[in-house]
């Protein structure tokens, strides 16, 4: 009997000794929900069940008469002023304090969804998103009392495994209602970024991390493979531009109309702009690392001459087409290529000229990630890295000017799906687009093949340079259909080319995609 008795006892003890193993103690404490609280108040009493303590570990008494630092990691350095100590003694005698520092993990910490409630926010501490710098997150406990409002600020350093350039020193703000989740707070902490290291300066003691928003960075690697995509790719287009415009050459001879001498002002634009490319290329590859000469400066005027060019006729294709679905009647405008030619070559010009004289243009050295070579760059000849206002100027004029045209630009491409819609819905009884047969399924296709064709001649792929500042991939599917663009405005001109040979019998029966193609109209 009583050997039954001490068996059950013995595992008993077992039982309750294994809850006391620090190891444990998060896995425990996270089963009740709300746990950071838990998780503190148990890692003063824990005890290890290996050698776990000088290794991500430090539980040790101090004196709390003099400063205290600790390191549970060589990446992570805790520095308590003695203030802070004494504070979390409570009422407690004797000078000394348990003083704790560990590390977790950062996905035990579960952000919880954004409050919409502006009475809620304003009595909880401020939030902020981003990712956990190494994915680290710094305990730090002393005493038995909450230590907060310090006046002297205790200091965590995390050290950097890769520069960062911004990043913010935050704490844990845990929920209990939602079933502990939570959310980084800055409120309380100051940070100072040394390069080496994030030095954060708090006024409490919590649960800490430095947020970091990372760059999109392009290595060595896929800075080479992207290089040989566009020279690829433009040389392609230059070829198939030139033949481009030899069939407007010729569709014009034929029957002179002004659309087809509009898409030839676009094509000219962006066979210059490949052009220009593809030698400020060729051209800085044969200058030094810090050498600059009067050719680079020349060949950065013309290509950024061309962008801007491409972009004005690419809103001028735009214009065109509103005067043809819009305006529809009135629109007469007297000698109407003559203005647009205007607009379409003289405003770049002018900003080039400007530009120019300014001294804007020379070597522009763009930045690849290297980790055997920081200093490694992508030179080409562009707007100049040493002038001063160099990012003022490639935001408004490469960045503000595109996002506008290809806002409008994209208005207009919508007006084109829904006027296509409804003559198709007008012209087949309401019904749409469904149950087609052989005859519906074949206009389906050219509907799809005229919008496909607009949306590279209004330059809507140009849009997807915003996909750049997100992901690697953004950066290749945004540079090999931007580089082709040429091979598709060839396909676009062969497309018209056809459609004028067949035209009096396309016309006759399919009046609607005739007329959205050709975005032409009679002097």
């Amino acid at each position: 009997m009583w050997i039954t008795a001490f068996i059950v006892t013995l595992v008993c003890f077992s039982e309750t000794q294994a809850g006391d193993f620090c190891e444990d103690v998060i896995s425990e404490c996270r089963q009740g929900g709300a746990w950071t609280g838990c998780y503190e108040d148990r890692i003063a009493t824990c005890r290890p069940r290996g050698r776990m303590f000088g290794v991500s570990f430090v539980r040790q008494n101090v004196n709390s008469s003099k400063e205290a630092e600790v390191s549970p990691t060589p990446q992570h350095r805790v520095h308590i002023p003695s203030s802070a100590l004494q504070k979390s003694r409570g009422a407690m005698s004797g000078d000394e304090v348990l003083l704790v520092a560990t590390v977790l993990n950062s996905t035990y910490f579960k952000l919880s969804p954004p409050r919409k409630s502006r009475s809620s926010r304003s009595s909880m501490p401020l939030r902020i998103d981003g990712l956990v710098m190494g994915e680290f997150v710094l305990v730090v406990r002393a005493g038995s009392q909450p230590v907060t409002g310090l006046s002297q600020p205790i200091r965590l350093t995390f050290t950097q495994n890769k520069q960062e350039k911004n990043g913010t020193c935050v704490f844990w703000v845990e929920q209990s209602t939602l079933n502990g989740t939570g959310y980084w707070s800055p409120q309380g902490c100051e940070t100072n970024n040394t390069g080496a290291e994030f030095i954060c300066s708090c006024d409490h003691l919590s649960f800490f991390a430095v947020l970091v928003n990372p760059e999109l960075k392009v290595d060595k690697k896929s800075a080479t493979a992207l290089s040989y995509i566009t020279y690829i790719g433009s040389a392609l287009s230059v070829f198939f531009i030139t033949s481009s415009l030899i069939i407007y050459i010729c569709l014009q001879q034929r029957r002179p109309e002004k659309a087809v001498s509009v898409h030839m002002q676009l094509t000219g634009a962006l066979l210059c702009l490949h052009l220009s490319f593809l030698l400020s290329c060729i051209w800085v590859w044969q200058l030094k690392d810090d050498e600059d000469d009067w050719v680079c400066h020349g060949l950065g005027v013309v290509l950024h001459w061309s962008l801007l060019t491409t972009f004005t006729w690419m809103a001028l294709e735009g214009f065109h087409l509103y005067l043809l679905l819009v305006r529809v009647f009135n629109i007469y405008v007297r000698r109407y290529l003559l203005k647009l030619s205007l607009v379409g070559w003289g405003l770049p010009t002018l900003i080039a000229l400007v530009c120019g004289i300014s001294g804007v243009y020379g070597k522009f050295n763009l930045k690849v990630e290297d980790e055997n070579n920081p200093n490694l760059t992508a030179p080409i000849c562009w707007i100049s890295s040493d002038f001063n206002q160099h990012l003022v100027v490639i935001y408004i004029t490469t960045v503000a000017l595109p996002c506008l045209v290809i806002l409008c630009n994209s208005c207009m491409m919508g007006l084109v799906v829904f006027k296509l819609w409804g003559v198709r819905r007008s012209g087949e009884g309401g019904g749409g687009w469904q149950k087609m047969n052989k005859e519906k399924g074949s206009r389906l296709w050219k509907d799809c093949a005229t919008v496909l064709g607009l949306s590279w001649v209004l330059g809507l792929p140009w849009g997807l340079g915003s996909t750049t500042y997100v992901s690697l991939a953004g950066i290749y599917v945004f540079t090999i259909l931007n580089s082709l663009q040429g091979v598709f405005m060839f396909l676009w001109s062969v497309a018209l080319s056809c459609k004028t040979r067949s035209e009096n019998n396309s016309s006759s029966r399919d009046p609607s995609s005739q007329k959205m193609m050709t975005t032409s109209f009679n002097n």
